[in-house]
C-alpha cells in the first residue's frame, strides 16, 4: 500500500458534529464518496455496520477505529474525524474523540490490517494523540498521519 494518498485533506474533519456512531461513520463515509474512494455509500455503511456488530471498534483513550473491507471501496483509504462531544464506539472507558475510518477494497488482502496495526502502535503515544487533538489544519493532519502510519 502506498501511503501518499491513503489520507488527504478532504478526508479530514476536525469538527465532527455527529453524536452517535452511525451518523459519525456516515459523515466520514460521505467524504470517501466525494473523493471517489467509495462508489456505493449504502453498501459501504452496511459493511461497516456488519463489522461493528462482530466487535466494538472503540479503544481506550478516546479512540474509535471503525473499519471494513467492501466491494464499494476503490482504494485503501483512511478518513479521520475529531469530535469535541465524543462518540460511543463501545470502548470501556467512554466515548471516542478521535475517529479513524479505514476503508479497504473487498479483495484488498491485509492492507487495512496493516493500517490498523500502524495506527494502534501510534495511538499508545500520548504525543501522537495530542497532536491530533490540537491540530487546526486538515492538510497538516493528513500529512502527519501519512508520515506516522507509513
Amino acid at each position: 500500500m502506498t501511503t501518499a494518498d491513503l489520507i488527504t485533506a478532504d478526508l479530514v474533519d476536525l469538527a465532527l458534529d455527529a453524536t452517535d456512531k452511525n451518523a459519525t461513520v456516515r459523515g466520514l463515509a460521505q467524504r470517501l464518496v466525494s473523493a471517489g474512494r467509495v462508489t456505493d455509500l449504502d453498501l459501504f455503511l452496511k459493511d461497516v455496520a456488519a463489522r461493528e456488530e462482530q466487535m466494538a471498534t472503540g479503544l481506550e483513550g478516546g479512540i474509535g477505529i471503525p473499519h471494513c473491507r467492501s466491494a464499494a471501496v476503490t482504494a485503501p483509504t483512511l478518513a479521520f474525524g475529531r469530535s469535541a462531544a465524543g462518540v460511543d464506539f463501545g470502548a470501556p472507558d467512554g466515548p471516542a474523540t478521535l475517529i479513524f475510518l479505514i476503508a479497504a477494497p473487498e479483495g484488498g488482502g491485509s492492507d487495512h490490517l496493516q493500517v490498523l496495526a500502524a495506527l494502534a502502535r501510534r495511538l499508545v503515544r500520548v504525543e501522537f494523540k495530542q497532536h491530533l487533538l490540537d491540530a487546526t489544519d486538515a492538510a497538516a493532519v493528513a500529512e502527519y498521519i501519512r508520515q506516522e502510519v507509513a
